[in-house]
């Protein structure tokens, strides 16, 4: 794995994370792990998330099928009643035109995670299963392999944010491990309730805690920093977040990271690329690009890069093992280990 890429990087720690999760200890044999990456709100997107998940719960959670639930189908299916109902009875008022709860009722119907009839000219809803209460903890890591002073500076201020508003139970800081004696990032201005990672690039399963972490108030109110008075730390423009609203964000993180897990990088890149290839990095699958004779980020990874090369057709028209190309061979396999992952986390 290379310290230089943030990117691979940032796989590495997934990897690091499905395996060994968590750093010190073990999960209760009732919890299981879920890794994603890339997730968050509109404001602030973590590089890792770890969803801590009650196993039975999770596998109630499977009714609804791998694909994410948005806020509009939760609203639905958690209010979905055990007996027909006129929606409008059913489902908590919106602040919003009752059309679009319409909407998300005929999406859920045509889902199969509620059923639905016409009774007297009014659309009529049932559940078809409670929506069970499967999240536990909620775990972000901000992945920075080489932490510079002004890397360091710029990190600060977002963790701080992430401190305040509390919508993770527990915010982490990885980096890549040095010679040093003691650590930089220990050095380094970072509130105390962030915990902190050190990854040995040369094999992430000796990944260790440098610092531990303070659990968050994420069940409470919270504060979002939104903006900071220039030269003055103690000055701040603030928002308040109450605890309904973190626990719809917290819910909507936890429903995308079932959907995406960390391997979906592969639907912003371009395996069908004739250089796209899998290497086995220690124990993880990245990308690498045999042209560049690296493993690539996934900005660099597109149509748009002069290496592109797209996939021979005759390549797509041979069969076993790789038929459609290796391109989509790529991709089944990718989809294919965090379906395993999805089953492993039921059936452990």
């Amino acid at each position: 794995m290379s310290p230089d890429s943030e990117f691979v990087f940032e796989l590495g720690v997934c990897g690091w994370a499905e395996r060994n999760w968590p750093p010190d200890g073990e999960l209760d044999p009732d919890t299981v792990a879920i890794v994603a990456r890339q997730l968050g709100t509109k404001h602030r997107r973590w590089d890792t998330v770890i969803i801590e998940a009650d196993r039975d719960a999770l596998a109630r959670r499977a009714h609804f099928g791998t694909r994410a639930l948005d806020s509009d189908l939760l609203r639905v299916v958690r209010n979905a009643p055990e007996s027909w109902t006129w929606y409008r009875d059913a489902l908590p008022e919106p602040d919003f035109p009752w059309r679009y709860v319409r909407e998300a009722i005929h999406r859920a119907a045509g889902r199969g995670i509620i059923e639905t009839r016409r009774q007297n000219n009014r659309i009529e809803l049932r559940r078809k299963w409670a929506y069970p209460n499967w999240v536990e903890r909620i775990v972000a890591i901000e992945n920075k392999p080489d932490l510079d002073a002004s890397a360091a500076r710029a990190l600060a201020g977002q963790i701080e944010r992430d401190v305040a508003l509390a919508l993770c139970d527990e915010v982490w800081v990885a980096t890549a491990s040095t010679e040093h004696s003691i650590e930089p990032v220990l050095l380094e201005d970072f509130p105390v309730e962030a915990g902190v990672l050190v990854v040995d690039t040369d094999d992430e399963d000796t990944t260790s805690v440098a610092w531990h972490p303070r659990s968050l108030a994420a069940g409470e109110a919270g504060t979002r920093i939104t903006d900071r008075a220039s030269g003055d730390e103690s000055a701040a423009t603030v928002e308040f977040a109450d605890s309904d609203w973190k626990a719809e964000k917290r819910l909507a993180i936890a429903e995308r990271a079932y959907e995406r897990g960390w391997r979906s990088y592969a639907d912003t890149m371009r395996p069908d690329c004739r250089h796209f290839e899998l290497r086995e990095s220690g124990r993880t699958a990245l990308p690498w690009c045999a042209a560049k004779g690296k493993h690539q980020s996934a900005a660099e990874c597109a149509g748009s890069c002069p290496k592109f090369e797209p996939e021979p057709p005759t390549w797509r028209s041979r069969g076993w093992p790789i038929e459609g190309g290796p391109g989509k061979a790529i991709r089944r396999l990718l989809d294919d280990r965090r379906e395993r992952q999805r089953l492993r986390s039921k059936m452990n």
